[in-house]
């Protein structure tokens, strides 16, 4: 199966997150699982303003530029095909934003001795 990313965006700071969609992402896997896919990884990330940018060797404190909707999170999961994970994507819980899906492309890591 491939693995996908699937960002999630939203309006509304992570704090401000109703319990039910809390409690959503909490089932997110066992959903997806009963789709026929698996979640692989989830990370929530820190609210925007802990974010340090950097863009051509220039460090700015906060997210480089000024969104509505910023990105909250990431889920790996793995599907079928892109339509499969699109399916799977549309079950993560938003509040007033969205999510994007994108492939994920493996490569091997050296380590060097």
């Amino acid at each position: 199966m491939a693995q996908y990313a699937v960002f999630i965006f939203e309006h509304v700071a992570p704090e401000d997150l109703p319990q039910e969609v809390m409690d959503g992402h909490g089932q997110l896997p066992e959903r997806i699982a009963e789709q026929g896919g698996r979640i692989v990884a989830g990370l929530a990330l820190e609210p925007a303003e802990t974010a340090t940018s950097i863009r051509g060797g220039l460090l700015t404190d906060g997210p480089f530029i000024e969104t509505k909707e910023v990105m909250a999170g990431v889920y790996v999961l793995e599907a079928r095909d892109l339509d499969h994970a699109l399916a799977l994507a549309k079950l993560t819980p938003i509040v007033d934003g969205g999510v994007e899906v994108r492939p994920l492309v493996g490569f091997a890591i050296v380590e060097e001795r």
